[in-house]
């Protein structure tokens, strides 16, 4: 017997189980189908709610896509279903009741035809659906939608242990997709994102224990007639179902899709109906798996099973580039008296300063007759005594971008510091007034709108990065203290699930963030080589994966966007920056920068990633991002100055702070390609 209450029955049922999943489909009383998906336990995962539906522009009542009957097509690799479908014909079914005097609809013939399989491989926990329609009109639709999943429906309901939209929604317990706990509308409301937008195409939920995926091909052409637009699949998610306001969440995929934010969240379109020709084909394909585990879990299982895109430049390509970063920064980058720098200050200001990637030194040393070679040695010399005479503090002291102390009378100081910092639990406290108080954005949007974070909090990010110092400056001076706060404050993060607290100085505290991931990753890692305890490196394995939700792993035409990744899944100050449509690269070459500087190599500790090949690639995206005069792709936000500057090539070999995911256009302040340095000698050292 079926679960499925919002389903007419009409007594037929066939089921597909390979004792790994379990499909029983059903057939309503105007005809097949509808079906339920379950764990081999028996658990009710989601409902298949039809087999295809559209809505016509000019009728007010959606069309399912249904059959008088089913084929088997099995065959040595799996079990499959067949089904041969037309949409229903409305007026049909008005016919010989009271609505039939007063209600005409023009079609009296079905609309679309077409055929639908659904096969299950016999040794995976895996449905495939490969959908097939054809116009039988000329006309416009509203939507036509493909694969479409009622997740819990009839089971769990909206109850969930976290899900997941890789590049849009990270969403834990009670928390809703579109909500607006880390956006305002109308960011806040990506029901139906930009398909670019999405960085990984795969819908996930977990619940119980159990997990639930569906995946697309985000480049299929799921319509388009002769010149006219082309449309991909429609990504619709909902956790929970606030479309139909029911008790369950919602995977689809559909047509039409958003061209830009403007054509967005579009659930039914009739201002901007899909235009159909006779036979004109739409096409949609799709998996759906079942698994173990939380939302990142099924994440991973996918990129291993799809394995990682190859990255847009070659190791010989990232060394060339490597020199070219070198000769930079010794002619264009060097102001004498003051260091590395480029003009983007205010005009007149200093904008140079003794600072350098210290990848730098090894580029050097790894390539001791380069032209540029003796130059830079001679310039990091000078930056190295400039830096001497200043003062070393607790927020500057390790970690890899700042320095180690002297002696241990200097550790002790600085790091006794540290642990005032630490609260009685392990954790350390968010200080948006005090020590976190590095820009006014969290201090104007308390004011203006709410608090971003609220004194006292923690997060992840805020506890493992002062760990990390801790254990850095504890394993160098043998100061057991230190450690053993390290592993307090590495302990009451331990049942955490999601990265938070990174880019605390302009983002909510809560809201998922990659830079934390990184930062929780090392700590973790770093924990594990110094203790043993085999819960450090479960859980740095966990948090370096998490970079899989904020990458791009796929790539649209013609947009080029292969590696690129998001900070983080929310807007910045409520209101100022968009960070679901726009791509930061500092912070993943930041934390593997990081990573190479504790001596971590992610592809020995996490074997089943090949994360020499992940930090090729967000690599190579940074070396694609880079300014070549002339490019004319890039605007500043708030430093018009800097543009005569830009066209002049001053920032040659720079790279800048955003990529609009839908535009594929840069913008913001210009960094130093300091990370992109340390990323590709870390590679060229590591892997040979």
């Amino acid at each position: 017997m079926h679960n499925y209450r919002n389903a007419s029955y009409g007594g037929e049922s066939v089921t597909l189980d390979n004792g790994l999943i379990r499909l029983d489909m059903h057939k309503r009383i105007c005809g097949w189908g509808w079906g339920e998906i379950y764990t081999p336990e028996g658990k009710l995962m989601a409902v298949l709610d039809h087999l295809g539906e559209m809505l016509l522009r000019d009728q007010e009542i959606p069309m399912r896509m249904e059959a008088e009957g089913f084929a088997r097509d099995d065959t040595a690799d799996e079990l499959a279903l067949v089904f041969d479908v037309k949409a229903c014909v409305v007026q049909d079914k008005l016919r010989n009741t009271s609505f039939d005097c007063w209600i005409h609809y023009a079609f009296g013939e079905s609309c679309m035809r077409g055929r639908v399989r659904i096969a299950m491989p016999k040794d995976r926990p895996a449905l495939r659906l490969t959908m097939r329609y054809q116009s039988n009109i000329n006309g416009y639709a509203s939507y036509i939608r493909g694969p479409w999943l009622k997740v819990g429906q009839d089971s769990f309901g909206i109850e969930k242990d976290d899900a997941m939209l890789p590049g849009v929604e990270w969403l834990v317990g009670g928390e809703w997709s579109s909500g607006s706990d880390w956006f305002k509308d109308p960011w806040a409301l990506r029901v139906c994102p930009h398909p670019q937008k999405v960085t990984s195409p795969v819908m996930i939920l977990s619940h119980g224990g159990n997990t639930i995926r569906m995946s697309y091909n985000p480049r299929q052409m799921a319509t388009g007639w002769f010149n006219n637009a082309r449309h991909v699949p429609q990504p619709v998610f909902a956790a929970p179902n606030f479309i139909d306001r029911q008790n369950n969440s919602i995977f689809g995929l559909m047509i039409p899709a958003a061209i830009d934010d403007n054509h967005e969240n579009l659930v039914r379109s009739p201002q901007f109906p899909v235009e159909l020709h006779l036979d004109q084909m739409v096409s949609f394909d799709c998996e759906i798996v079942i698994g173990r585990g939380r939302s990142l879990d099924a994440l991973a299982e996918y990129v291993r099973e799809t394995g990682l895109p190859e990255p847009s430049c070659s190791r010989a390509e990232l060394e060339r580039q490597l020199h070219r970063f070198a000769h930079l920064y010794n002619t264009k980058y060097w102001v004498p008296g003051q260091g590395f720098g480029v003009p983007q200050s205010r005009p007149g200001a200093p904008y140079a300063g003794p600072y350098y990637p210290e990848a730098l030194r090894r580029y050097a040393a790894m390539y001791p007759d380069s032209p540029d070679a003796a130059g830079l040695r001679e310039k990091m010399d000078w930056c190295d005594r400039q830096l001497a005479e200043k003062p070393l503090t607790p927020e500057g002291m390790v970690t890899h971008a700042g320095r180690m102390p002297s002696t241990r009378e200097e550790a002790e100081r600085l790091g006794d510091v540290v642990l005032t910092w630490q609260k009685e639990d392990g954790s350390f406290a968010f200080e948006p007034d005090g020590r976190h108080y590095t820009k006014d954005d969290f201090v104007v949007a308390r004011s203006f709108i709410e608090p971003m974070g609220q004194a006292g909090e923690t997060a992840l990010d805020i506890c493992v990065l002062p760990a990390l110092k801790l254990m850095q400056a504890g394993e160098a001076f043998g100061i057991e203290r230190f450690l053993a706060a390290a592993r307090r404050a590495l302990d009451f993060c331990l049942p955490m699930t999601r990265p938070e607290g990174g880019d605390y100085w302009e983002c909510p505290l809560r809201s998922p963030n990659l830079f934390a991931g990184g930062h929780a990753a090392n700590a973790y890692c770093t924990a594990f080589r110094l203790f043993g305890e085999e819960k450090y490196r479960q859980a740095a394995v966990y948090w370096i994966r998490s970079f899989l939700g904020f990458t791009h792993l796929w790539e649209p035409r013609p947009d080029t966007m292969l590696y690129n990744t998001k900070p983080c899944l929310c807007s910045s100050d409520w209101y100022f920056a968009n960070w679901v449509r726009d791509h930061v690269q500092w912070e993943v070459l930041d934390s593997f920068a990081q990573a190479g500087s504790l001596g971590i190599d992610w592809s020995e500790v996490d074997p089943e990633i090949d994360w020499d090949r992940f930090q090729q690639g967000v690599t190579a995206a940074a070396v694609r991002w880079t300014i070549r005069s002339g490019d004319g792709n890039w605007l500043p936000h708030n430093l018009p100055w800097t543009y005569d500057e830009y066209v002049k090539g001053s920032f040659e070999g720079c790279y800048p702070d955003t990529h609009n995911a839908v535009t594929d256009l840069y913008g913001g302040a210009f960094i130093m390609p300091g990370h992109i340095i340390t990323n590709i000698v870390d590679l060229l050292e590591r892997v040979r």
